[in-house]
């Protein structure tokens, strides 16, 4: 007989979010958010095959040419980069806090004939839960912004680094909040929510919290409470924790002009580059921050990150 906890699972409840939804700022909440309704629709809004396209390799190639095998999808969800880095080689452990994500990554893994390995796991304990030492930890689909307080975020990044092996890479993707609160929303959905019948908008921006309305062809309409990231802060953030060195891209792209682009992915390197020799060090070139860099440029030159 279920327990109570698996009936639970399975039954449909509604977002709740009180009276004052914009007072909901808290990374707790994060799991309530992803009621099953939710959950049984987030494919509608990725749309697997356009984002496939969209992005192409992107991760896999960052990945390869840093000699990865054994990755650690931390932000499974409904488990699309899980399934494409199997599917392209990698041994991948895919984590979520989201038992709901989990359980429909797991179905559409095995759909396409995978089965993946999922952890139930929270960031901020990752490796109470997460056993072993990866070559990578990716954190994608603006999944880092669940975290409402500095300490969270400082707490979930130093579990990300511990997680890796010395010479690992963390792969952390974020909306452009800067152009959004500085410009305002004005999003292309080219690469990343590609879903073309599924409207993903803002309905509150201010520093402290992004509300984005998820409104699906069905007529349900779904919120998510998110923290606003600012790219330099989340840069300075795993500089702090330990990375030495952080790419960062503009929707897949070295070079980009800062309000262009809907998503900045940040590829940030654990291994200590200066202790290394001279033949085995990766090309100092224009688009990575150092310990002493007093600035950040954009890869090949465009401007400065500020």
């Amino acid at each position: 007989m279920p327990s109570d906890t698996e009936n639970s699972l399975l039954d449909y409840h509604p977002q709740q979010y009180g009276d004052d939804p914009t007072s909901i700022r808290d990374t707790n909440k994060y799991t309530d958010e992803y009621v099953r309704g939710f959950v049984e629709k987030w494919d509608e809004l990725i749309d697997w095959d356009q984002r496939m396209e969209s992005e192409g390799n992107f991760f896999i190639e960052e990945l390869r040419k840093r000699g990865v095998r054994k990755v650690l999808d931390v932000a499974t969800g409904t488990g699309f980069h899980s399934v494409r880095l199997i599917e392209a080689g990698f041994e991948v452990v895919s984590a979520d806090g989201s038992p709901y994500m989990l359980a429909k990554a797991f179905e559409n893994g095995r759909r396409r004939g995978h089965v993946l390995r999922t952890i139930q796991a929270d960031w901020r304990w990752l490796n109470r839960d997460v056993t072993g030492r990866f070559d990578a930890v990716i954190c994608l689909g603006n999944s880092f912004t669940h975290l409402f307080s500095d300490r969270d975020r400082r707490k979930a990044l130093a579990e990300f680094y511990s997680a890796l092996k010395h010479d690992g890479v963390l792969v952390i993707d974020q909306r452009n909040y800067d152009s959004i609160l500085d410009h305002g929303f004005d999003s292309k959905h080219q690469y990343y929510y590609c879903g073309d019948q599924v409207s993903a908008r803002p309905e509150h921006m201010d520093e402290g919290l992004a509300r984005f309305c998820y409104q699906f062809p069905d007529g349900s309409t779904y919120h998510l409470n998110m923290f606003p990231l600012r790219k330099q802060y989340t840069i300075d953030l795993m500089r702090q924790v330990g990375f030495q060195r952080v790419d960062t891209y503009g929707d897949f792209q070295e070079t980009y002009h800062e309000a262009d682009p809907d998503f900045f992915v940040h590829v940030a390197e654990k291994c200590y580059h200066s202790l290394l020799p001279k033949d085995q060090r990766a090309p100092a070139d224009a688009g990575h921050v150092d310990y002493d860099d007093e600035e950040v440029t954009n890869a090949g030159g465009e401007g400065d990150r500020q």
